[in-house]
């Protein structure tokens, strides 16, 4: 399963497209040109500005620059935060930044920033303290012993920020920023302010806000910046497309050029691949909760995968959520009208989304409207209130901490959500029946302050080797309540797959779908439904949670609930070579193998224990190599049993297989407690093993983190 953000770096999650790039050149608005078949401008320019090759430097005094940020993001929250500071020291000192990606850059020539700029790092931090994909080669040069800079000296001219994120979950907490800010003060620069880390766990938001004020404080009485020059100013220019213009050439939810013009090309992070589904079906036998197996067809698209990889699901927003904010806004009317949208400074603020396009579709398909409000954003909408009162609503909420928590966050409410209620409308069941005050918030507000919609991960849970033109998906769906007597929250993703699941029974439901979220599964033009059978846009993102190449080696794997779902591809992938083994070798061709032990948590064996007739035909297969161990929480007439406890029931085989043996361990599940919990275990039982006590396990654990045999999937 996964990390629906970026910081949950869930453990996840890696590789992660989030925003296109389409900008516009001297077309008119209300006619626009049809964006370059990769999505971007054709003219050869980087962030808006003539080319300047790899040099950042040379690309700030071109444009006069004194900022420039990077960004390190998965999945676009970096990128994100990267454009709000970008926006704020325009609005503060009229200064106008350049926001980059620093794989397009070299930084052998930080020592050529003159000494008046500020870069700028915003840097978010995946896996067990690994960099973004976009941020590797920027940290393998600055890990360098003794990085070789431009001017042949050291980094005295530098000043720089940093903004961390992580998820305080994860052991190496916001590693990658904590990196740049020590090597970079070893090489002789100077940090301004304190590194900001903001945590996922908690509240990234609150952590940002907090943070940004001192440190603009303090960037203010180094550099000498005077605030009052700059302003409120728009970043976007939003106008209508002629009545006239050509339909085939609006996007109505597709997400590349590519899926507009129907053009085959590669499948990726820009690319999702509209995988026709094999199957869903419901899982969980019983009980209040959901649990959809998806299967996704790749045949003849291209698509590979392996064992461990990450699918990425591009879900829509459901039909209540995009039907409320439409009506907010007043634009049910004009709900299919199309527009375009043109960057008024493509270098601070890029164009989120494949234009032109209509306001439904914005909703729809490419806005995070899901999301839970954001306070600086809801401090900033405060002017286009409709009336005093709602005004001063959303003026006390983006500026008192306390009555945010309280009266937004504690509760899950949406910016459409806060916008009614701030108005003194009622929520209500149905949105299209109910009437709305209605807020009139220029659309170019709307567009910076919602963030894009981005995909959800799952750790897929099948074998390319038993199902090369398939990728299976285990996921859990969300809904709870937040408070007692509070309305529920529904997953984006998750719910998207459950609704799925209802079209393909043909809309039969029962009594654990009541009140889920509906949405649009035609999709795009219709594109994602063909003879009742749907679709659902894909990618696949690479991961390093691998097996051992060789079978002999002893396999301890630890994943309750939806964790034991790479753990089912896992062993699909030893069946398979076994059964070659044993074509080639003959019946006893295993005997040499490693055990491979499975450690799984449910409630029930009767309502939600995973795949459970799988598993003896696997056993079956493996002769005996595998055996799986299963612990049940709340068994009718049995005492409660979790994970834990069987793992110290197997501490001498663990500590053997681990030790002795140089076997290999993967934990895959909740990161918060259940792999917190499950690795201080294992430090007990690696000590004994060593025949220490918890030292000697911490470093033996630490050693196999180091040498990759002890790998982690999880999220919080």
């Amino acid at each position: 399963m996964v990390s629906t953000q970026e910081v949950t770096i869930l453990a996840l999650v890696l590789l992660a497209g989030g925003a296109y790039l389409f900008l516009f050149s001297g077309s008119k608005p209300a006619t626009p040109a049809v964006p370059a078949a990769n999505g971007a401008a054709k003219a050869p320019v980087a962030n808006g500005l003539p080319d300047t090759g790899r040099d950042f430097v040379a690309a700030m005094k071109q444009a006069n620059k004194k900022l420039v940020i990077f960004y390190g993001s998965q999945t676009g929250t970096a990128e994100d935060y990267g454009t709000r500071i970008a926006k704020e020291a325009k609005a503060r000192y009229g200064l106008s930044s350049l926001v980059c990606d620093p794989e397009d850059y070299d930084f052998d020539n930080l020592d050529a920033v003159p000494e008046d700029c500020l870069v700028v790092f915003c840097m978010a931090t995946y896996g067990e303290g690994e960099p973004t994909d976009n941020a590797v080669a920027l940290m393998d040069f600055l890990k360098e012993d003794e990085p070789s800079f431009s001017n042949g000296g050291g980094l005295e001219n530098l000043h720089y920020v940093v903004f961390a994120l992580g998820n305080s979950t994860y052991e190496h907490f916001c590693a990658i920023g904590r990196i740049i800010d020590e090597r970079l003060t070893k090489l002789g620069a100077t940090r301004i302010g304190q590194v900001g880390e903001g945590d996922d766990d908690k509240s990234m938001e609150e952590d940002y806000l907090s943070w940004k004020d001192p440190m603009w404080e303090a960037v203010q009485n180094k550099l000498g910046w005077e605030e009052g020059a700059g302003g409120d100013v728009a970043d976007f220019e939003v106008s209508e497309v002629a009545a006239d213009f050509d339909e085939a050439k609006i996007f109505q939810g597709e997400l590349s050029q590519r899926a507009l013009t129907g053009t085959r090309g590669v499948y990726d992070a820009k690319n999702p691949y509209p995988s026709p589904l094999i199957e869903t079906k419901e899982l969980f036998q019983d009980g209040d909760r959901n649990c959809v197996h998806a299967e996704f067809n790749i045949a003849g698209s291209g698509i590979r995968y392996q064992t461990g990889d990450h699918v990425a699901v591009w879900p829509l927003n459901p039909d209540a959520e995009v039907e409320r904010f439409l009506r907010v806004l007043g634009l049910t009317e004009k709900r299919n009208s199309a527009i375009d949208v043109k960057s008024l400074d493509p270098a601070l603020a890029k164009v989120p989304f494949p234009v032109p396009t209509t306001y439904d579709t914005i909703f729809r398909h490419y806005v995070d409207i899901s999301a839970v409000a954001s306070r600086q954003t809801l401090g900033q909408w405060a002017k286009f209130a409709p009336t005093p009162e709602a005004a001063e609503t959303l003026k006390r909420l983006g500026s008192d901490k306390d009555a945010y928590h309280a009266e937004v966050a504690e509760k899950c409410l949406k910016l459409s959500e806060c916008l009614a209620l701030a108005a003194g409308n009622p929520l209500g069941t149905d949105p299209s029946s109910t009437e709305y005050t209605v807020w009139a918030i220029p659309f170019d507000r709307i567009i910076s302050g919602i963030s894009r919609l981005q995909p959800r991960f799952y750790s897929i849970s099948s074998s390319p080797k038993l199902f090369p033109n398939s990728i299976h998906a285990t996921v859990v769906v969300l809904k709870y309540q937040p408070q007692p007597g509070s309305k529920h929250v529904y997953g984006v993703g998750s719910n998207y797959l459950l609704n799925l699941k209802t079209a393909a029974a043909k809309g039969a439901t029962g009594v654990r779908e009541e009140n889920a979220p509906v949405y649009k599964l035609e999709g795009p033009r219709g594109k994602y439904v063909k003879e009742e059978k749907f679709a659902a846009p894909i990618h696949v993102r690479r991961s390093n949670f691998r097996l051992p190449t060789s079978p002999k080696i002893p396999v301890i794997m630890i994943g309750p609930g939806t964790g034991v779902a790479p753990f089912r591809a896992f062993v699909q992938e030893r069946v398979a070579l076994a059964r070659k083994a044993k074509e080639k070798d003959g019946p006893d061709a295993l005997k040499d193998w490693g055990t491979i032990d499975l450690f799984y948590g449910c409630r029930r064996s009767d309502w939600d224990f995973l795949y459970k007739s799988e598993w003896e035909e696997y056993k079956n297969e493996l002769d005996g190599k595998f055996r799986m161990h299963v612990a049940l929480s709340r068994e009718p007439g049995q005492p409660k049993v979790y994970v834990q406890q069987l793992i110290s029931e197997q501490a001498d085989h663990i500590g053997d297989a681990l030790v002795n043996k140089k076997g290999y361990a993967y934990i895959c599940g909740d990161a918060k407690h259940m792999a917190r919990e499950v690795e201080h275990q294992l430090e007990e039982i690696l000590g004994k093993a060593k025949n220490g006590g918890q030292p000697e396990g911490a470093k033996e654990l630490k050693l196999l983190k180091d040498r990759n045999r002890l790998l982690l999937d999880v999220w919080s």
